[in-house]
C-alpha cells in the first residue's frame, strides 16, 4: 500500500514553470491527473514502475515532463510554458499496472495540490 502526498503547487504567470512532487513508491506506476473547476478529472502523465515507460496527455506533450527518483520514492511533474488552461487541482496516484492513463486503474490517490496559471 502507498499513500501519495503531493507538494509544489502554487500560482504562476502564463509561460512560467512549476515542479510538483509526490511521495509514492518505486514499486508502483505513478500518475498525475488534474481536475479543473467544473470539469472531470483527466489524465496528465504517468511513469511506469518499469524504467523508461512514460505516457503523456496530448495537451501537455512537449511542455510537461514526468520523472522519478526511486531512491527517494518520489515522482516529479515538471511543468513548463504553463497556460491558463493548466489551472487545476493536480492529483498524484499509484497503480499496480505496468503503465496506465486510465483513472480507474489507479488505486491510491493523494489529496491534490492547486495550480493556478494567470495571464
Amino acid at each position: 500500500q502507498v499513500e501519495p502526498v503531493e507538494s509544489g503547487g502554487g500560482s504562476v504567470q502564463v509561460g512560467g514553470s512549476l515542479r510538483l512532487s509526490c511521495t509514492g513508491s518505486s514499486h508502483y506506476t505513478m500518475g498525475w491527473f488534474r481536475q479543473a473547476q467544473g470539469k472531470d478529472r483527466e489524465f496528465v502523465a504517468s511513469s511506469s514502475w518499469r524504467a523508461g515507460g512514460t505516457y503523456y496527455a496530448d495537451s501537455v506533450k512537449g511542455r510537461f515532463s514526468i520523472f522519478r527518483d526511486n531512491a527517494r520514492n518520489t515522482v516529479y511533474l515538471q511543468m513548463d510554458n504553463l497556460k491558463p488552461e493548466d489551472s487545476a487541482v493536480y492529483y498524484c496516484a499509484a497503480s499496480s499496472f505496468l503503465n496506465s492513463d486510465f483513472e480507474t486503474q489507479y488505486k491510491f490517490w493523494g489529496q491534490g495540490t492547486q495550480v493556478t496559471v494567470s495571464s
